[in-house]
C-alpha cells in the first residue's frame, strides 16, 4: 500500500457516518490521483477548470469531481457536462451563469454557497447577511438547473484553534437557519463543506459533512 493510500485509509477510518473526504488533488499529477483511486477514493477536489477537465478525461468515469476554487463565469461551460459539486458560489451572478450552462447540457448542478467566515480579507464569499438577503429576495428559486445543496467556508489561517472553532460554529448556525427558513422540504440541502488538513477534526465537531484534505494525502504541491 502506497503512502497516498495509507493516508486516505487513516483519514477515512476516523470519519463519522455521513462525513465524506474530498481529496484535494489540484496541481498533483494524474498518477497520484490514480493511486488514490486504486485505494478506494472517489471524490476529488480541483481548483482550475482546465486541469480538472484534463483529469476528468484521463481518469475513470465514476469519480465525483468537486470544483473548490474561485470560479470565473467564462470557465463554467467547460465543466458543466460533468462536475458533481461546485463548492465556491459567492454571488447570485455566478449561480445564474451556472444555471445557464447547466441548462445547455441538460443537467442540474449542485452548488454550495461560499460564506466568508474568516478574519482574512483574501478569502472570497458572501457575508452571512448578504447570503440571507439573496435567499430572501428569491430570484434563485427560478434557477431550475442549479440545486443549492449547502454551504462552504474556510477558517482563518491561524494557530488559534478556538477562533477557527468559532468560525466553523458560525457557518453551522447559518446552515441551520437557512435550512429552517428556505430549505425545509429540500432533502438535498445537507452539505457543510469545511475543514482542511490542519483543522478538519474541529470542522467535523461543528457539523462538517465534507472535509477537503490535500497536502496530508498527496504531499506538498508543485505549482
Amino acid at each position: 500500500m502506497s503512502h497516498i493510500q495509507k493516508e486516505i485509509q487513516a483519514i477515512k477510518s476516523g470519519l463519522p457516518e455521513g462525513v465524506h473526504l474530498v481529496a484535494v488533488s489540484k496541481f498533483h499529477p494524474i498518477e497520484s490521483l490514480q493511486e488514490a483511486y486504486d485505494g478506494g477514493q472517489r471524490i476529488f477536489g480541483e481548483s482550475k477548470v482546465q486541469e480538472m477537465t484534463q483529469k476528468y478525461e484521463a481518469l475513470p468515469k465514476d469519480i465525483e469531481w468537486h470544483f473548490i476554487g474561485h470560479l470565473q463565469t467564462n470557465k463554467i461551460k467547460y465543466m458543466a457536462p460533468y462536475v458533481a459539486l461546485i463548492h465556491g458560489v459567492d454571488s447570485y451572478k455566478l449561480l445564474a451563469e451556472i444555471n445557464k450552462q447547466a441548462s445547455k447540457v441538460g443537467r442540474i448542478i449542485p452548488c454550495l454557497l461560499q460564506i466568508h467566515i474568516a478574519q482574512e480579507e483574501t478569502k472570497f464569499g458572501f457575508t452571512p447577511d448578504e447570503c440571507l438577503a439573496m435567499l430572501e429576495e428569491g430570484s434563485w428559486r427560478s434557477l431550475t438547473h442549479v440545486q443549492i445543496a449547502g454551504v462552504m467556508g474556510m477558517g482563518t489561517n491561524t494557530d488559534d484553534l478556538a477562533q477557527v472553532e468559532t468560525e466553523f460554529a458560525t457557518l453551522s448556525a447559518l446552515f441551520r437557519q437557512m435550512k429552517e427558513t428556505y430549505f425545509t422540504d429540500a432533502p438535498y440541502f445537507k452539505e457543510i463543506s469545511m475543514g482542511m488538513s490542519d483543522d478538519y477534526l474541529i470542522a467535523i465537531r461543528q457539523g462538517s459533512t465534507l472535509i477537503r484534505i490535500g497536502s496530508r494525502i498527496f504531499g506538498e504541491r508543485n505549482y
